[in-house]
């Protein structure tokens, strides 16, 4: 009996909760609808923004709209929105009179209009007095020229939930909105790829910190897109616990591979500011043909041994592209698919010739989390005679950076390798001319600059600015760390190659996002090796399933001659998380062409996780 009633309070708990999360999503679908025609169609400034923010019931400040709205947005979609009104809290009364109580300070409960006029013309976001004066002026919280902010808050309150409940009861009034999806996730990672016209045969975003649904069932979470779609296809694989990594082993045999030659080289995944992801791209060249072992995997520094290393559980995976005479038509060759723990890897044959190694991660485990960080580690100290110095803790993390960039791994930093850490902190180069002055204030060998000549470098930067740490911290945070002196917004790599017959040869070429031909890359694989499914009532539409290693990607290929627009619901998924961040999502796949739906990965790889999805045509 009482088992019974754990499990009734389970169901109970689960069915709340979804209950919630329905009406946050269609209280949100209300809001966005006031001011935008449809759930697909953007925000495009900052004034929208600011405004649909208004109608949820939000009052977003210039600098909360600088968070989300920076310097290289054009457009944010419903998804983003979501996001961002699952982060923006509405103030509640009591944090509106503790901000009023700042002011009162003999806590009367009154404001002098004089003083409040001061306050809210001069500070924050200034108003004007003409705006001031029409709040001062309403009889229904004024009294004898003073504000009665008690009064005002309980009025601020009141019309905030009327603005919210006009929204949805548009919303509810009007057929037409209601049976509108819930966005549109377009974004640089999901970027579609053109089908070439002569292939008859059938055939990457902004990311929010959400999870996909843990719960067994989503019966009362945002309703299912195929009650209203033209046709759909359901997809289920379920992966038992920590099965992903068992999945197929990388067999690599000592006692065969013994004389093979081999070479490697490291790299790094970088988390920008919008989500985008960029990474090293390479250049393999193999002098003739030759068995081949391409192996990738998150880089364990030594030095970080016993720290946190966030990035050891980001997925990793490369993908070989045979040079053509034209860049821009590399062709896939493989990529790695064969997994053992935290290492993919690929075994073949490959011919003579130059190949291109783009490193790919799904943006599942590297993404933008939130993290309560109690203090600022401290960078610089002056010692007894007045001279800057470098914390331990400073140097300790700048020798791990030092093994993030040493690339070759030859415990040096050549002038090709330095340039990768200054166009990823500085956006600039170091020519010859500085790398000669760099030579005669820094230890150097064979041209070559030492930890403690690195080390050294970033004391005299720390000396140049009289211990101000701000360009310090401007080098650490774009490198992934954050005030803690945590890498948590980068994961670094190390690439093996191991050929049987020939010396191989790899380099980094660029540090860059992965742009079409990665995109290109990843719905290939997937469409070569996965389960193709056509849209139930639709022969144009097909939905591609794979499974590889930890990690299951789907593709939606359009074959029609006309845009469409898919609807995806994971809402019967368990124990998953995506790189978009929503449970319920829409993508808009150009005509003859094809595009990534999602990458799914467990949540928790100790356990049992299903991947259950419906695509579904709106």
């Amino acid at each position: 009996g009482n088992q019974k009633a754990t499990h009734l309070d389970s169901f109970q708990g689960k069915k709340s909760q979804h209950a919630e999360e329905a009406i946050f999503y269609m209280n949100c679908r209300a809001a966005y609808l006031t001011v935008l025609k449809s759930s697909l169609e953007n925000i495009k400034s900052k004034e929208q923004l600011s405004l649909v923010l208004q109608q949820a019931g939000r009052n977003p400040s210039q600098k909360t709209i600088n968070k989300y709205w920076t310097s290289q947005t054009t457009s944010l979609n419903f998804d983003d929105f979501c996001a961002i009104l699952k982060k923006e809290k509405p103030a509640t009364k009591n944090e509106l009179l503790e901000a009023f109580g700042k002011i009162d300070r003999d806590k009367t409960g009154y404001i002098l209009h004089d003083e409040l006029c001061k306050i809210l013309t001069t500070r924050g976001d200034k108003m004007t007095w003409e705006e001031v004066s029409s709040i001062t002026k309403q009889a229904d919280f004024n009294c004898n020229g003073k504000l009665d902010y008690n009064k005002f808050c309980e009025l601020y309150l009141t019309t905030r939930e009327q603005c919210c409940k006009a929204a949805r009861a548009r919303l509810d009034s009007d057929p037409r909105l209601r049976q509108q999806h819930f966005g549109n996730q377009s974004g640089n990672s999901s970027e579609g790829i053109t089908l070439p016209g002569s292939k008859p045969s059938p055939r990457v975003s902004r990311k929010t910190d959400h999870k996909l649904a843990k719960g067994d069932s989503r019966a009362l979470s945002r309703p299912s897109s195929a009650q209203s779609s033209k046709a759909s296809t359901s997809t289920t694989v379920s992966v038992g616990a920590s099965s992903s990594s068992r999945n197929t082993k990388l067999i690599i045999e000592p006692d065969t591979m013994k004389d093979w030659q081999c070479a490697q080289c490291k790299g790094c995944f970088y988390l920008e500011e919008e989500g985008e992801i960029i990474s090293h791209k390479y250049r393999l060249h193999l002098p003739q043909r030759s068995a081949v072992c391409v192996t990738i995997k998150p880089f364990r520094i030594p030095q970080a041994e016993g720290k946190s290393c966030h990035w050891l559980s980001v997925d990793t995976a490369l993908f070989i592209l045979k040079e053509s005479e034209t860049q821009e038509n590399l062709q896939l060759v493989s990529f790695t698919e064969l997994q053992n723990e935290e290492m993919f890897g690929w075994r073949g044959e490959l011919g003579a010739g130059v190949y291109w190694l783009l490193p790919f991660t799904t943006g599942c485990r590297l993404r933008k989390v939130k993290t309560q960080i109690t203090g600022e580690a401290k960078l610089v100290w002056r010692d007894e005679d007045g001279e800057l110095a470098l914390t331990e803790e400073f140097r300790a993390a700048l020798l791990d950076i030092f093994e993030t960039i040493d690339l070759d791994g030859n415990g040096l930093l050549s002038l090709e390798e330095y340039n990768f850490f200054e166009l990823r902190t500085s956006g600039e180069k170091c020519d010859q001319e500085a790398w000669a002055v760099c030579k005669e204030n820094f230890e150097m060998k064979k041209n070559e600059l030492t930890r403690q000549g690195f080390l050294d470098l970033n004391l005299m930067e720390a000396n140049d600015q009289d211990g101000d740490p701000w360009d310090l911290w401007v080098t650490l945070l774009s490198l992934g760390y954050n005030k803690a002196l945590e890498m948590t917004e980068a994961c670094p790599f190390v690439i093996g190659i191991c050929a049987e017959r020939c010396k191989p040869r790899i380099k980094a070429i660029s540090l860059e996002a992965g742009v079409s031909q990665l995109s290109r890359a990843v719905c290939r694989s997937v469409v070569d090796k996965g389960e193709a499914k056509v849209l139930d009532g639709s022969e144009n539409i097909f939905i591609y399933t794979y499974r590889s290693g930890s990690r299951i990607t789907s593709v939606i290929e359009n074959k029609s001659e006309n845009k469409v627009i898919i609807h995806v619901n994971n809402e019967q998924s368990k124990n998953c998380l995506n790189n978009r961040g929503l449970t319920v999502f829409a993508v808009e796949v150009a005509p003859k062409s094809m595009m990534v739906s999602q990458h799914v990965m467990a949540l928790n790889e100790q356990e049992e996780w299903i991947y259950s999805c419906v695509h579904s045509l709106v």
